[in-house]
């Protein structure tokens, strides 16, 4: 099979741009390099100037290893000669702060009450509302991306399912809104016994008209996620046959929702970094697809999953990461992703 053409990048220096929009988010399956993609991206915008914000939201977070720095559960300044912030969104601390519904035991807790549940009284109110977690991390998320602090935030986001379901939020919502609604007009004159289930007194609508805050914010942040002057989603995989028909499917469901993809990412190609680009390559070592069988097998089968993925993603950007020899961890790695990804 003939190899495919690459675009080399044109240099490695704090001066690799990011491209111009105010948010770039990384999605993708579990695994495939979204927390690489995403330091990179953060470190060369800092680099440029630009106060930046990277953010993971991701339950597992590994954006401290890949930045060799201490990552905290609220934005906070990584090097104090660089405008990089970051932080690693924690789903217990997001559903204790969030209060989106005006009630101790915020996300979940609140709807507990809404719904004349008793769940929360275990005091594992994220077990008992699916989902809390995420929504409670959204809200935070929606905070970071207003804060006038940051000119760009990056996001991390969690594997593919955790993300779409955020997306699904302003229906979800809206279907649980309208239950209570025709809920109370069923029951009419049976309210009064059934107070406790909704508030009481001059609280009666305040759980509904919380819902509805909650409702709105979640569809400022898809405002912003289909918004294609305001935000760079992007999508990672790796050069194998089930992750591009995974990818396939994810830029399916993402147009669905109107958020458009303009760049895939195909990460660790088993191909020398000087293929990809114009960068000092003494200190990287290459594949050597000639005396090892295990290489020349292995980029037999990328080569089939990356001329499938040129032909699905037609239209997309299509950049490639080389599989380095060492970790992806620290700013001169990184500063080489930044440069594959320009």
């Amino acid at each position: 099979m003939d190899e495919l053409e690459v675009e080399a990048v044109d240099s490695l220096d704090p001066g690799v741009t990011t491209g111009t929009a105010e948010y770039v988010l990384y999605g993708g399956k579990g695994g495939v390099g979204k927390t690489t993609m995403a330091a990179a991206t953060a470190l060369a915008s800092a680099n440029e100037g630009t106060n930046t914000l990277v953010v993971s939201t991701d339950p597992a977070h590994s954006l401290s290893d890949t930045l060799g720095a201490e990552i905290a559960s609220r934005p906070a300044q990584i090097r104090p000669e660089l405008p990089l912030w970051g932080v690693e969104i924690d789903p217990d601390d997001a559903l204790s702060r969030a209060g989106m519904f005006g009630q101790d035991g915020g996300f979940a807790g609140g709807l507990d009450a809404l719904l004349g549940g008793t769940a929360g009284e275990s005091g594992d109110d994220a077990a008992m509302m699916p989902g809390a977690d995420e929504a409670a991390a959204m809200q935070l998320l929606l905070e970071y991306m207003d804060d006038d602090r940051f000119d760009r935030v990056v996001v991390d986001t969690a594997p593919t399912g955790h993300t779409l379901r955020l997306l699904e939020l302003p229906e979800v919502l809206d279907s649980m809104v309208g239950r209570m609604m025709q809920m109370r007009e069923r029951l009419g004159g049976m309210m009064d016994g059934l107070k406790g289930m909704f508030g009481q007194g001059e609280d009666d609508d305040q759980p509904l008209g919380d819902m509805d805050a909650v409702k709105e914010r979640v569809e400022r942040l898809r405002a912003v996620l289909t918004d294609p002057a305001r935000t760079d989603f992007r999508v990672v995989l790796v050069p194998e046959e089930m992750s591009v028909m995974e990818s396939q499917r994810l830029v399916e469901r993402l147009d669905e929702y109107g958020v458009p993809v303009g760049t895939v990412v195909v990460n660790r190609v088993m191909e020398p970094l000087a293929d990809v680009a114009d960068v000092p390559t003494d200190a990287f070592v290459a594949p050597n697809h000639e005396s090892c069988e295990f290489c020349a097998r292995r980029w037999d089968v990328q080569q089939r999953a990356l001329a499938e993925a040129q032909d699905l993603f037609r239209g997309h950007d299509v950049k490639r990461v080389p599989l380095l020899a060492e970790e992806v961890r620290g700013e001169r790695p990184l500063r080489v992703v930044a440069a594959c990804l320009d």
